[in-house]
């Protein structure tokens, strides 16, 4: 028998099925009606359970929130599952038309394959990140050109909260093949740059002192004693360091290296650095420099050059010269 017959016949055999169960015993219909609120209720307790499970048990210990929240949605799939095979167990033509499509398992399955092929991707991916982790639920990444904290990992997709407070939405089997900074795993602390610029006829041994007093005063840049906690090889001289990079058009650059304890503190705790340093640099005579440009133009070019040859050729002029 051809695909196209199959699926004739189990057309033929749905529609006469439902012919026959629709004027069925009226409990025949509650019963399903129920079960189906039953399973709506049971998949919903279940999930609010086990977040508010998650929640307890991650107060008393550091538990790992990405196994036990894939876990949580597998969990609530099968509820689901379990609702949609009773169901169809309960009308009998539904089983007849299961049986009609599993004859004609070859086509079914190829269509289905195709059919399901990006949700079985992203299912199947889902499962490997939850099992090799190369990010968890509450690290901080860059995927995509995005910076965020993950805050789920479901079945199908992944949500990273971006710093502005946006929720991206990216498939398991796309953010499972992208190259991913993750400032959380292993050493959560952060070497982070800001760059500064003064003038040629500044003291650079000056501006560099006043950028580490600056950058020493801050509450969130870390201290050497901090640091050994996460790398005992660490030199005193690298937990603050100021360089200059670049001897540029109009500026000696200079670079300040600091260490944060966690990534979410880097952005503010620069900005709050960038500023006493301007304020100190204006205090002790450190210029910041900026750069002039002179705009000339070309019909005023052509208009002075032609006011030179003028009065060149003026006689007056010549008269004047020979006087």
């Amino acid at each position: 028998m051809s695909a196209l017959e199959y699926i004739s016949s189990a057309s033929s055999m749905l529609l006469s099925g439902l012919y026959e169960f629709v004027p069925a015993d009226l409990t025949e219909i509650i019963f399903i009606l129920l079960v189906a609120v039953l399973t709506f209720v049971a998949a919903k307790l279940l999930d609010r359970l086990m977040d508010a499970e998650l929640r307890t048990m991650n107060k008393k210990m550091n538990i790992d929130q990405t196994s036990y929240k894939l876990l949580r949605h597998i969990s609530v799939a099968v509820v689901y599952l379990i609702g949609l095979v009773i169901v169809i167990s309960s009308i009998p033509f539904l089983e007849k038309v299961s049986l009609a499509l599993l004859a004609g398992a070859g086509f079914a399955g190829i269509v289905v394959g195709l059919a399901a092929q990006s949700t079985l991707g992203n299912i199947i991916a889902g499962i490997s990140l939850a099992v090799f982790r190369p990010f968890r639920v509450g690290d901080r990444v860059n995927v995509m050109n995005e910076y965020g904290k993950i805050t789920d990992i479901t079945l199908r997709h992944t949500v990273l909260r971006t710093w502005d407070n946006r929720r991206v939405i990216i498939p398991n089997s796309i953010i499972g093949d992208e190259a991913i900074i993750n400032w959380s795993i292993e050493d959560p602390t952060v070497n982070w740059p800001l760059d500064v610029g003064i003038s040629y006829d500044s003291d650079i041994d000056l501006a560099r002192k006043i950028i580490i007093e600056e950058a020493r005063r801050h509450a969130n840049v870390m201290t050497h004693v901090e640091l050994v906690k996460y790398d005992p090889t660490i030199q005193k001289d690298e937990v603050i360091q100021v360089l200059v990079t670049e001897l540029g058009d109009h500026a000696v650059n200079m670079r300040l290296l600091f260490w944060c304890a966690d990534r979410k503190l880097c952005y503010t705790t620069g900005c709050d650095i960038r500023e006493s340093i301007k304020k100190r640099f204006d205090a002790e005579g450190v210029e910041i420099p900026f750069p002039y440009r002179t705009i000339v133009y070309k019909k005023d070019m052509g208009l002075n050059a032609r006011l030179q040859n003028e009065t060149r050729e003026s006689p007056y002029l010549h008269a004047l010269q020979d006087s």
